[in-house]
Parts: C-alpha cells; structure tokens; sequence
C-alpha cells in the first residue's frame, strides 16, 4: 500500500512538473511584437507569386488591414492568437485572384518569428467555391 502510494505521488510531481515547464515554454505571441508593416506574397502552384499586399498591424490588434497594390484596403479582425500563430478573418472584399469574384470570408492562420512570417490562407467565394494559399511575408521598418 505504501508502494502504491509513493508511485502514484511520484507520478503526480512529474506530470504536475511537465505541464508547468511545458506552459512556461509556451508563453504565447504579443501584438505589440509584431506591429508594423508587413510585405507579403500570396503564393499559388509552385510557389507563383498570385498577389502582392502590403499587412499592417497594430500593438492593440485593432485597426489591423491588408492593402492590395490597387483598391482600398481590407480590414483584418484578430480572432485569437496563441504560441507564434495570430489568427485572423477578413470579407466581404473583392478577390485579386479571381477577377469579378467576392471573397466572403478570408481565414488566415499566421506564424511569426522575428522580421517573418508564413502561413496559410483559406478564402470563400461568393459563388461557394474555397481556396487555400501559402503566405509569406517580411517586415521593414
């Protein structure tokens, strides 16, 4: 009985201690690392560059848009943000894509290390069609 005892506590100190080193590694991304002004690809098949736009982002998460080279820009909501990955939404917008086609709703899932960042896209037509692109970007000051 003392065996099992001891065991059973001795396991609990040690998934007790992982869980803790675990959320301490993971301390999650802060906006305010990330504001500026991001320059970034949307990319197709092999890596073709399908868009060009210009991410600006905010400290606060407000006021965050993706401008295109023509049109006025998008406005982006901030829908969670988690390790190194800021999830956001964006739509109604015309597609720059699909010429004549709206995008209902764009979902982008980001990842951000230092001056980069790379992720996917997933945008819904009007029409009910879906798209998934790969996305890179820079930041410069």
């Amino acid at each position: 009985m003392r065996r099992t005892i001891l065991s059973t506590a001795a396991v609990f100190a040690c998934i007790t201690a992982a869980a803790a080193a675990q959320h301490a590694a993971t301390p999650g991304i802060k906006l305010a690392d990330i504001a500026g002004t991001w320059y970034s690809k949307t990319l197709g098949p092999k890596d073709s560059v399908l868009a060009t736009t210009v991410l600006t982002t905010t400290a606060d998460g407000k006021g965050w848009t993706m401008t295109f080279p023509t049109g006025d820009p998008v406005a982006l909501r901030v829908v969670s943000s988690a390790g190194d990955s800021v999830v956001t939404e964006a739509g109604p917008f015309p597609s720059r894509v699909r010429q004549g086609q709206t995008v209902t709703l764009l979902h982008s899932v980001s990842h951000y290390k230092g001056n980069t960042m790379w992720g996917t896209s997933k945008a819904q037509y009007a029409g009910g069609d879906t798209l998934t692109f790969k996305v890179t970007a820079t930041r410069r000051p």
